[in-house]
């Protein structure tokens, strides 16, 4: 069965009793793994107790086929149900999960994890058309549903933000659930016991600094055709561990959202009301600078450069050719015609 998004957080808390095996994938690696541990978790309270849960690779699986039927099959020495929980799976393994399916061995609930798939994955198809099977899908949070789970997860840390510190916490986090929870975290110990309300003096002060802002920067820079700024972000973003394929990632969506806004000042609308529009809303204090890039860039423009950062990703994923440079080279000639065209603006305005 195929787990609607709006329940699979629900489901991943209390999963159908019928499905014995479940794929968790999704290209948010933390939303994967913290969904996959909270299916295990509805089996037994300790997932690290060897007699109730068995861990496989996907690799090891691809040698060893029968150990699926043997682990699902296995008993508990202590007594209970088991979860068998398999991660970096790939398509390769479809048909040992179809076959299982067929005729499923013991009681164990099987947890599969695995990336992000297409739709016509063979692996997703096989957890999706089986009735006693579900696919739940974990996508990049953003916006109002990222707004949701920041509000949600404060609250239950008993804190509560103001409106400036939530809404940079929602334009800084949710690139990888996990990453945002330990971030959020690591702000609680900032603010201290004794603070209930988290401001945005307290969230520039510890957050202010993560990867995220390395790509704003980058993303910025670009637009901006500012060259020496895009080398000082992409060497920061090297050192956050940032990939080249999460950079034209940042600055695709930086480029939609600028894409989305001109395509309303282009249709009569101010550049505020435009700015104002967006979900989640520009930050403050990169108002003066989106402005500005909305007045050099015309939607026409912007549809080539999302068009060259998406060549750029399959570039990185199919070609052999240094991701690094691929994706510096990408950016680098959105620099370039960021000055080419403000230098136009400026012989006109001459």
């Amino acid at each position: 069965m195929k787990v609607a998004t709006n329940r699979a957080e629900a489901f991943a808390g209390r999963p159908d009793p019928a499905a014995r095996a479940i794929l968790v994938y999704g290209p948010d690696a933390g939303m994967v793994r913290e969904r996959a541990e909270r299916l295990a978790r509805s089996v037994t309270d300790d997932i690290s107790d060897p007699f109730r849960v068995a861990e496989l690779s996907g690799a090891a699986l691809k040698d060893k086929p029968a150990r699926l039927a043997d682990e699902a099959a296995a008993m508990s020495l202590t007594g209970g149900r088991r979860v068998v929980r398999v991660r970096d799976a790939t398509d390769g393994l479809a048909e040992l999960f179809g076959r299982f399916l067929e005729h499923p061995l013991g009681d164990a609930l099987i947890v599969v994890e695995a990336a992000a798939l297409e739709a016509r994955s063979s692996l997703r198809k096989v957890f999706e058309s089986a009735d006693n099977a579900a696919a739940l899908a974990c996508y990049v949070e953003s916006g109002a549903e990222l707004k949701r789970f920041v509000v949600d997860a404060l609250r239950e840390l008993g804190r509560a933000a103001t409106d400036d510190a939530l809404e940079f916490l929602v334009s800084h986090l949710g690139s990888d659930r996990l990453v945002t929870r330990r971030e959020l975290d690591k702000l609680i110990l900032y603010v201290g016991a004794d603070t209930r309300q988290v401001t945005l003096d307290h969230v520039m002060a510890c957050i202010g600094d993560i990867a995220a802002l390395a790509m704003d920067d980058m993303a910025f820079a670009a637009f901006d055709g500012n060259h020496e700024n895009l080398i000082r972000a992409l060497g920061r973003a090297g050192a956050e561990g940032i990939s080249p394929v999460a950079l034209l990632r940042a600055a695709q969506r930086h480029a939609q959202r600028l894409h989305l806004a001109a395509g309303l000042v282009a249709g009569g609308a101010t550049p505020d009301i435009a700015m104002k529009s967006l979900r989640p809303p520009v930050f403050f204090r990169l108002l003066g600078q989106f402005r500005k890039q909305l007045q050099l860039w015309s939607p026409s423009q912007l549809a080539a450069q999302m068009e060259r950062l998406v060549e750029a990703e399959l570039r990185c994923k199919s070609t052999g050719l240094p991701a690094d440079a691929v994706c510096g080279q990408a950016l680098a000639e959105i620099a370039l015609t960021a000055r080419a065209l403000a230098r136009r603006s400026g012989a006109r305005r001459a």
